[in-house]
């Protein structure tokens, strides 16, 4: 059985593989996803000017950390970027696999506008 040290450190080289080949711009930014236990996190960021565009989490907007409150969190930073109108993201998954909670926020966010 891993520690937790080593599923972080897994994830760290994961999230570091998957940054190498993923960069964020004006017209397309970065969707950056981050689970902890208890919320979800969501960023577009433009990594040229190394700016966040527009981000929310679970906590904010006071839905829990499972899966019904990752499909509220894709609905609320889909209309975000609709109102900075931002159509195109690249997706970063953040090392996580993607499955439950992080395939839920996905679908939720392409289902209200966002492409990616």
């Amino acid at each position: 059985m891993k520690t937790v040290q080593q599923r972080i450190q897994k994830r760290d080289r994961r999230h570091k593989k998957i940054r190498s080949q993923i960069k964020g711009t004006a017209e397309r930014p970065r969707l950056s996803v981050y689970r902890s236990n208890t919320a979800l996190t969501v960023q577009l960021i433009d990594d040229r000017a190394q700016k966040t565009i527009v981000g929310t989490s679970s906590k904010v907007l006071g839905v829990g950390g499972n899966i019904e409150g990752a499909k509220a969190v894709g609905k609320e930073i889909a209309k975000q970027a609709k109102a900075k109108k931002i159509e195109k993201v690249v997706f970063d998954r953040g090392g996580f696999i993607y499955t439950g909670k992080i395939k839920a926020l996905a679908d939720s966010a392409r289902e209200n506008g966002l492409i990616f």
